[in-house]
């Protein structure tokens, strides 16, 4: 980079900085949450949502289980004003639910503000207004004592405004840009405003520190966080949140920080839509709660349905790598991922597991509403043999032994490399059935019959080079003779290796699926399934499936 000397750090160290907070190692209960989707995530859509829009979004936060939602800023436009008109005449608003509207200290402002939430049974009023040195000095030109004095008058005016009104609304005081300003005059203003509000235990007030954008590492926003709240007045009766921004690209750690640091309550949005780079993520900060085994207190047992709502209402895209939501983030594409994973699940359902603990998979895809067949184990060339013997077990049934499942393997992730592309679960049967099931061809067996003579003798019709004929050979069991009567016919060289067979549990109970391997000289081994209602004539059937591919081998 060509200029870093035209940057300085525009952060402050809280004056008490020791961090004694870290060394807490994880969040034991939930904040209280407050969702700002249809103001703070709306204002940066490109295109905001309409009446219809933010209503859907609003029912759809209220089944999450949010207790607390912004719902916009009556005074800036007639749609956000009519929204808030239509949540309220309607009766729309649950009576566990309270909603939040932002303002401005202006008077014109914090009056149209209460007009908008006329009957509304309970409301959070958000007052804020930026008071960081950049913005004394660049935008507003006024001392500290006339930056305090906007934020004191705008409190004094929404307690007037709810005394006028018969209301009892609770009050929420943000310090725009709290991050990038000294903490100490921070402090001043939050107590200044304090002193009016006068907040009791039954009636508290929310100091809400915003990260409006960000300027330090977490740990120094915590250190700010942690000194207001030792140093707050009517500290039992104010509620500590926290608004953090994702211009660093550390919202989360921010939030996580920041309550470990003392904070109460967190303000964000669904996959983290916000100014610049967005807010912090709700969904993500919620469900790394949930994977240390903390319940967040919100529910996203529907994160596809989230997800369509959200993409269809904000026309926003959520990545294929968004932590816990993104499409390919349960995706193992990779062999050695495949296999592990696989091999977890299997235990887990051996070992009757009640604890999650599955490698590459920080919670289980199943709580979040996604699935394992679609989700997790992704085929491609970069795949394995235990991906996609895990594909062919738990979607279609086949149970391939541990040598098998390499010769296919290889087989598959050779198609993917070629065709350059991911093969889903009904390609990869495809591909498995088209080079093993039921063979028939270059050589093929018609009729087999049995006889007790020396062991097992049978007499075998075959189909091979154009021409039909009998065989009769014996072995120590029916395969073994079928086995001696083809050799002995075509000449070829070979040794039945192997033979497992179960039952065909998916689609068909009545059926059986066998795998016969036979080896050559050369030591190459070659494969074949076969699936019938009688288990000899699925052996059968797999053992000519082999011997068709060893025939297609060798030419």
């Amino acid at each position: 980079m060509m200029h870093p000397e035209k940057y300085t750090r525009q952060f402050f160290e809280a004056p008490d900085s020791s961090g004694s907070w870290m060394k807490k190692s994880y969040i034991e209960k939930a904040p209280i949450w407050c969702s700002v989707d249809l103001r703070d995530g709306n204002q940066a859509l490109e295109i905001p949502m309409n009446l219809h829009e933010k209503l859907e979004f609003f029912s759809t936060l209220v089944s999450i289980g949010l207790k607390e939602i912004e719902i916009g800023f009556p005074a800036a436009s007639e749609t956000e004003y009519e929204f808030c008109r239509a949540l309220i005449e309607e009766d729309l608003i649950p009576d566990d639910v309270t909603i939040q509207v932002l303002t401005q200290s202006r008077e014109h402002i914090i009056e149209k503000t209460f007009e908008a939430l006329k009957g509304c049974k309970k409301a959070i009023v958000h007052l804020y207004n930026p008071i960081s040195p950049a913005h004394r000095e660049q935008v507003f030109r006024m001392s500290k004592d006339e930056i305090r004095e906007i934020a004191v008058t705008g409190a004094r005016l929404c307690k007037e405004y709810c005394e006028k009104t018969g209301c009892d609304y609770r009050f929420e005081y943000s310090p725009e840009f709290f991050s990038g300003t000294e903490p100490e005059y921070a402090l001043e203003v939050c107590n200044a405003v304090l002193d009016v509000w006068q907040p009791t235990p039954e009636h508290p007030v929310i100091i809400n520190l915003p990260d409006t954008v960000q300027v330090s590492m977490p740990h120094v926003f915590a250190n700010q966080v942690a000194y207001m709240c030792a140093n707050l007045r009517y500290r039992d009766s104010v509620i500590v949140s926290l608004h953090p921004h994702n211009d660093r690209g550390c919202a989360v750690a921010d939030a996580e920080m920041g309550l470990l640091a003392g904070a109460d309550r967190v303000e964000g949005t669904l996959f983290g839509n916000g100014e610049r780079t967005g807010n912090v993520d709700l969904i993500t900060l919620a469900l790394n709660m949930y994977s240390q085994g903390v319940d967040p207190q919100l529910d996203f047992s529907d994160v596809p349905a989230i997800t369509e709502m959200y993409t269809r209402v904000t026309r926003m895209e959520v990545s294929d790598r968004q932590p816990y939501t993104g499409k390919l983030v349960y995706a193992a594409f990779s062999g050695s991922h495949q296999d592990a994973i696989a091999k977890a699940l299997k235990w887990r359902s051996e070992n009757g597991s009640q604890h999650w603990a599955v490698p590459y998979l920080p919670i289980d895809p199943d709580d979040i509403g996604r699935v394992y067949d679609g989700d997790v184990i992704r085929i491609n060339s970069q795949s394995g043999k235990g991906g996609i013997g895990y594909i062919l077990e738990t979607k279609f049934g086949y149970n391939l032994p541990k040598r098998m499942r390499e010769d296919v393997g290889y087989l598959v992730k050779g198609i993917s490399d070629r065709e350059h592309k991911e093969l889903q679960p009904a390609e990869v049967f495809e591909i498995f059935r088209r080079h093993y099931i039921n063979l028939t061809a270059p050589l093929n067996v018609t009729d087999v019959h049995f006889v007790q003579h020396n062991g097992i003798e049978a007499t075998v019709d075959i189909e091979y080079k154009g021409e039909i004929a009998s065989a009769t050979n014996s072995g120590n069991g029916r395969l073994d003779a079928v086995s001696n009567a083809v050799r002995s016919y075509t000449g070829l060289e070979f040794t039945l290796h192997s033979y497992t067979e179960h039952a065909l549990e998916v689609g068909s109970s009545s059926q059986a699926v066998s795998y016969v391997e036979i080896t050559t000289g050369s030591d190459s081994s070659y494969w074949g399934t076969g699936i019938d209602n009688d288990i000899i004539t699925s052996s059968i059937k797999a053992f000519i499936s082999a011997i068709n591919n060893m025939l297609n081998d060798i030419g």
